[in-house]
């Protein structure tokens, strides 16, 4: 029996998101499939700026096709809210946000996987690298499961914690887990956080997966300085 190979020409189109060329950017990572990400300058753009001009016109098909005013008042109000939650997130040292929506294919559940991806800069003591992200995982934060990678980047450390709401709050009593990623900058003076949050805890692995695929893309220098 002989095997006989062919080979085929492949054509292969890439993409470049606009934000590559942002040239305020720190950090360059790829996003992964099922998450999206959120605009947060233009969610919160200040009044009378041309992102509030978008936002109004992204915003106004959804209130004209509104059934009746109650519906429109509702929209308002939970977008009032995701701002709020925005605003909070931001003012923490957050820049970027996405929502992750996924099928369920390893249990039983028709219901999709919910989940928030973070990316969050932290001032830190000036230290080395890797005892930075070592530092970040040993305080009263509760952290588990710590595991200690080196990426492209540099060092890492991932660790989970499990987060619950007030008994007296509004939110639904459901554990939240949080799945972190610490990776200090170059500049040993600070790190970046990033953060998948779900309550679908039982999907831990999955998501712990889906953080360290991440976080092998991440770099710090333009990853296309070379070709420009």
């Amino acid at each position: 029996m002989t095997l006989e190979m062919r080979s085929a020409v492949v054509s292969l189109e890439i993409t470049w998101h606009e934000s590559l060329e942002d040239p305020c950017a720190e950090l360059w990572f790829i996003e992964r499939p099922g998450f999206t990400a959120l605009p947060l300058q233009t969610l919160l753009a200040e009044p009378d700026t041309p992102d509030a001009d978008r936002l109004h016109a992204t915003a106004a098909p959804l209130l004209a096709s509104a059934p009746n005013e109650m519906s429109r008042q509702q929209f308002i109000a939970f977008l009032a809210a995701g701002q709020r939650m925005l605003g909070a997130l931001r003012e923490h040292g957050t820049v970027h946000c996405s929502i992750g929506l996924h099928r369920d294919d390893t249990g039983c559940s028709a219901e999709p996987l919910l989940s928030l991806f973070t990316i969050t800069w932290q001032d830190t003591a000036t230290a080395p690298r890797a005892v930075t992200a070592a530092r970040a995982v040993t305080g009263p934060g509760g952290h588990s499961r710590v595991e200690y990678l080196e990426q492209p980047c540099g060092p890492v450390t991932l660790s989970e914690t499990i987060r619950r709401p007030p008994m007296d709050g509004p939110l639904p009593q459901f554990p939240l887990l949080q799945i972190q990623a610490h990776l200090p900058h170059p500049d040993c003076k600070r790190l970046a956080v990033l953060t998948i949050s779900t309550t679908a805890v039982a999907r831990r692995e999955e998501y712990r997966a889906v953080l360290s695929r991440i976080t092998e893309t991440v770099r710090f220098e333009d990853p296309l300085r070379a070709w420009r």
